[in-house]
């Protein structure tokens, strides 16, 4: 038989120690640079390796004495300062998508945590059923997190989700398109019950309600991001002005550095090919990446902090 209390208390220590370590790596400045699991050089490395042999044939071709090749024209046709600006607000538009959807999940935790603790010292549960029935809800509230996961990254009904809903309910939630509102219904379902039976009063029913839309809110915004991608013309039109920048660059300095010339195209192109794969990487912070959202660790947060609200009596609250 498995001790929950003791595997509780293991996820806890858990999630504390990887928190510690993850700000601990961040503060290791040269063990950072070197790793390549969140990075974005597996991502961008075929192009660099496109520009470093693009620059080596116009080095090797200039060196044969074809100096055709040397275009000091092409000096400002592509303006730095214009790529440099828009790849800044192409970064900082997706940065901006990314901790949109952090305050709108840890705004779906300390909402559901509200609603859990209300329902549960609120609610009298004079008989057995009672008890049941609260405690139902406050899972059910658990697999709103769970739900809206899930909904984001267009998985189906997992082990994780279906240990948190009602057996009789698992049926009609397979079948439904948008599993996180039928949850939400199932809640203000309750909620309308426990009114009509004078377990509720009117404030205490518009207090949870409110609760209620604010979590369906907050799934809302996540659906706007997750739907609102940046323009493809824009995303299109600043891939090319990158290319166009890193492949004209070799003809620019080639008389001056000759074989030096790819490994500074190289550099150049690692640094624009880069910054632009980061607002690629974080525009979307809702799936399984390593630079996306912890949605995992955050539902399991979530789950033991209402298994721990279980664990109280209401009337010694």
């Amino acid at each position: 038989m498995f001790n929950l209390e003791k595997i509780r208390d293991r996820l806890l220590v858990k999630t504390s120690h990887e928190v510690h370590n993850t700000y601990r790596e961040r503060r290791n400045w040269f063990r950072l640079i070197l790793k390549l699991k969140a990075s974005v050089i597996p991502a961008i490395l075929p192009r660099v390796i496109l520009c470093f042999s693009f620059a080596l044939l116009i080095s090797w071709l200039y060196s044969l004495g074809i100096e055709k090749v040397s275009l000091d024209t092409l000096n400002g046709l592509v303006p730095t300062i214009v790529l440099g600006l828009l790849l800044v607000f192409r970064t900082n538009t997706a940065y901006d998508r990314f901790w949109e959807g952090r305050k709108l999940w840890e705004r779906l935790v300390s909402t559901s945590r509200n609603l859990a603790r209300f329902i549960w010292v609120t609610i009298p549960d004079n008989k057995p059923n009672h008890r049941k029935e609260k405690v139902k809800a406050l899972k059910l509230i658990a697999a709103f997190s769970v739900a809206t996961k899930l909904h984001l990254r267009s998985e189906d009904v997992n082990q994780e989700l279906v240990e948190l809903v009602p057996p009789e309910y698992l049926t009609e939630l397979k079948a439904v398109n948008h599993r996180p509102l039928k949850i939400a219904f199932w809640l203000a379902d309750y909620f309308q019950k426990e009114y009509d039976e004078g377990r509720l009063i009117i404030l205490q029913m518009v207090s949870l309600t409110k609760l209620l839309d604010i979590m369906v809110d907050c799934l809302g915004g996540c659906e706007r991001i997750l739907k609102t991608p940046l323009p493809l013309t824009y995303s299109i039109h600043l891939r090319q002005l990158a290319l166009l920048y890193c492949l004209s660059l070799p003809f620019q300095v080639v008389n001056e550095l000759l074989w030096l010339t790819p490994f500074f195209v190289s550099f150049v192109s690692f640094a624009v090919f880069g910054i632009e794969e980061i607002g690629i990487e974080i525009e979307n912070p809702f799936g399984h990446d390593h630079n996306d959202l912890a949605l995992d660790q955050i539902c399991s947060t979530m789950k033991i902090n209402i298994r721990d609200l279980m664990n109280l009596d209401p009337q010694n609250v």
